[in-house]
């Protein structure tokens, strides 16, 4: 009886643990990704052309790069999103308005 029980926690904690990894997973901001043509590398950012547009993304420590980036290359560049920095915009705005009226 205590095998049972002994291995019904085991599975009940291994579920558990599986599902906050995918809950873990799921709090994290949506991947995207986009397809252009290397315009410039550094050690710390990476400019493509998309179109008309001009990209430049930051280089992480942890971000993995398949082979050597070469100028001319046609790559694709998966990134998420990060805040920096996050300001109520509504404040500058209350200021703004009390000066118009």
């Amino acid at each position: 009886m205590k095998f049972h029980k002994s291995l019904g926690s085991l599975a009940l904690a291994t579920g558990l643990l599986l599902s906050g990894v995918a809950f873990a997973d799921e709090s994290r901001a949506k991947e995207y990704q986009v397809t252009g043509v290397v315009l410039e590398v550094t050690d710390t950012v990476v400019t493509i052309q998309k179109g008309d547009e001009h990209w430049e993304l930051e280089i992480g420590n942890g971000t993995n790069i398949e082979g050597k980036l070469k100028k001319g290359e046609k790559v694709v560049i998966h990134y998420r999103m990060l805040a920096k920095r996050i300001d109520k915009a509504d404040s500058k705005n209350d200021k703004n308005d009390k000066k118009d009226k």
